[in-house]
């Protein structure tokens, strides 16, 4: 008789094994077993045995805990892709996965720590969404910057702005050249989510991508998730999406103030300022008629002339925005004696590598040979509790 795994659940392989960006037969090949008997783990018809799982776990660099940890509930609110249309199913699946962990993570992190209050400005948004016209986008822009005492001008780090303001954000590496970035407004934990990706974006790419991301949760909570099954309804949520990312990043007064000849030069000139693209800005200059349908078709005439479809100027040298949320949690941890490393590995069993991407950790602080002397506790009298200390690092304004 087979001896299996006691404790083993299948659908935690199968979240590893998207998350690895591999189908049953890939990772059957990885194994040396056929697809089925990728399948029956997968479906918990037969559990691998214990030098089965050492060997998934070595191939898939999964912790072997990892695949005996309970699933949490299930989301039922959609998922915004940034590239939904193009990007494959494989790629989707593989980000999704990073989304549960992230919220696992969350859950962990929630035992230590108060986290930002919940800061969604309401938007009176129309009941068919298809009523949003520019004028009512360009409100709600305006609408967030003053909500969240935005001041005039360029808008400063947004990432912070949106972690101060109760949303998480994490970045990762997608690994698919059409997936930017991806939303949810998880009904588990009542907070949204922002993953951003980091493959091959540029700061004011990343910067355009988390305000479309934003856009998506001021305006697009409670969108009956059918509607993003239409290829035409979905392309009009990103369209809005879209000019409310460029309203919220170039606000129509302050940048046309601004813009002293609206030519490439006059716009490159104001990117290091703004932090948005070249291309971004002739969009704006169209849509606030600055310039005319010829002119915006010679301003893209001469962008391409330039090469600068694929790499504009200032890219390298302008510093993507970080998420801190996670990072200085996970810090603290360490910095105060909260947590050793072991722990932190042993509460959440995923690779010490993937909690350094998704957390934004810098390299090293979990996998580095000097990773547990950092993490060494630091000696003060414990209060006699098995509860956790709460510490609020977030509940203000960091600039």
């Amino acid at each position: 008789m087979r001896v299996g795994t006691p404790g083993f659940i299948g659908a935690r392989l199968s979240q590893a094994r998207q998350a690895r960006g591999l189908n049953g037969t890939e990772l059957a090949d990885l194994l040396g077993v056929s697809p089925q008997s990728v399948s029956q783990y997968e479906h918990e018809k037969q559990s691998p045995s214990p030098e089965m799982l050492t060997l998934i776990s070595d191939k898939l660099n999964i912790p072997m805990p990892y695949f005996m940890r309970e699933l949490g509930p299930l989301e039922s609110n959609p998922i915004y892709w940034r590239g939904r249309t193009t990007a494959t199913r494989a790629a989707r699946d593989r980000a999704e996965i990073r989304m549960i962990w992230i919220r696992e993570i969350i859950d962990y992190l929630a035992d230590f720590f108060d986290f930002p209050s919940l800061d969604i400005p309401k938007v009176d948004t129309p009941r068919d969404f298809r009523d949003m016209d520019t004028e009512f986008l360009e409100a709600a822009a305006t609408y967030v910057r003053s909500h969240w005492r935005v001041p005039d001008g360029p808008m400063p780090d947004l990432l912070l702005e949106m972690e101060n303001n109760g949303i998480v954000v994490s970045r990762i590496h997608v690994g698919a050249e059409k997936l930017d970035a991806f939303s949810q407004w998880s009904s588990i934990h009542n907070i949204p989510f922002v993953v951003l990706g980091r493959d091959k974006a540029s700061a004011v790419r990343q910067r355009f991508d988390a305000a479309h991301e934003l856009a998506h949760l001021v305006l697009h909570d409670g969108i009956d998730p059918k509607r993003l099954n239409s290829a035409s309804d979905y392309k009009i949520l990103e369209d809005q999406a879209h000019y409310f990312a460029s309203s919220l990043l170039l606000p129509s007064t302050e940048f046309s103030n601004d813009l002293w000849a609206p030519t490439l030069d006059g716009m490159l000139a104001l990117k290091e300022r703004w932090r948005v693209s070249v291309g971004a800005m002739i969009k704006r200059c169209e849509a606030l008629a600055i310039i005319d349908d010829d002119g915006a078709r010679r301003l893209w005439i001469n962008y391409n002339r330039r090469a600068w479809r694929k790499s504009e100027p200032f890219d390298g040298k302008l510093e993507k925005e970080r998420p801190r949320l996670l990072r200085r949690s996970i810090n603290q941890l360490l910095s105060e004696g909260e947590q050793t490393v072991s722990q932190i590995l042993s509460a959440l069993p995923l690779a010490a590598k993937d909690i350094e991407e998704l957390c934004d950790l810098d390299g090293g602080t979990l996998t580095g040979e000097t990773a547990e002397m950092r993490a060494m506790p630091i000696l003060k009298k414990k209060p006699e509790s098995n509860e956790g200390n709460v510490v609020n690092l977030f509940n203000r304004r960091d600039r």
